[in-house]
């Protein structure tokens, strides 16, 4: 199972980053899955499932999804999520370790926030063809994650220190395979 700061450099791959330093880029997508249900929280409207591919996912499942209510565990389900990156290039940040800020976004108002995670990485390079991007960690470890989508990767200059914010908040919808 892949850790979590690599989903957070892959995010950064799949939604990009800021040209100028000053100004960061937000960008909210929705994900679709299929997953087999793992646990369900009925008073907090919690689902937390897994897919084939052993990655554990966690949603806040809003109370106008109906289908919620009838889940069982072993149920196997097409979740269709949204997850939120903020990349803002940081001149002369630290690198850092993963930070799970879920609670202060939760304080700071949003309560649908299941999971909110934050690091500093630098960034080193693209290869020739724009397929993979090298990045260093805290601890001057080497990353290399692939590149899904080329046009996402402007703007970025090798030596950029990047705070890459992942916020995964809720469900949008939920369908039981039958």
């Amino acid at each position: 199972m892949p850790e979590i700061s690599d989903v957070l450099v892959l995010s950064l791959l799949l939604f990009g980053s800021p040209a100028p330093p000053q100004a960061p880029n937000a960008v909210t997508r929705e994900t679709t899955t299929v997953a087999t249900v793992d646990r369900i929280e009925r008073s907090s409207r919690v689902l937390t499932a897994h897919g084939d591919d052993k990655v554990v996912h966690t949603l806040y499942v809003d109370p106008s999804i109906k289908a919620f209510d009838d889940l069982k565990v072993g149920d196997v389900v097409t979740v269709r999520y949204t997850e939120s990156v903020v990349v803002q290039v940081r001149p002369n940040a630290k690198p850092t370790e993963l930070q799970d800020t879920t609670a202060a976004a939760r304080k700071a108002g949003d309560a649908n926030i299941v999971q909110q995670q934050k690091r500093i990485v630098i960034f080193e390079d693209v290869d020739a063809q724009g397929l993979f991007v090298t990045y260093r960690t805290h601890d001057n470890q080497r990353g290399v994650y692939p590149v899904q989508n080329k046009e996402l990767l402007k703007g970025l200059r090798r030596g950029d220190r990047i705070e890459i914010t992942l916020t995964q908040a809720r469900a949008v919808s939920i369908e039981r395979k039958r």
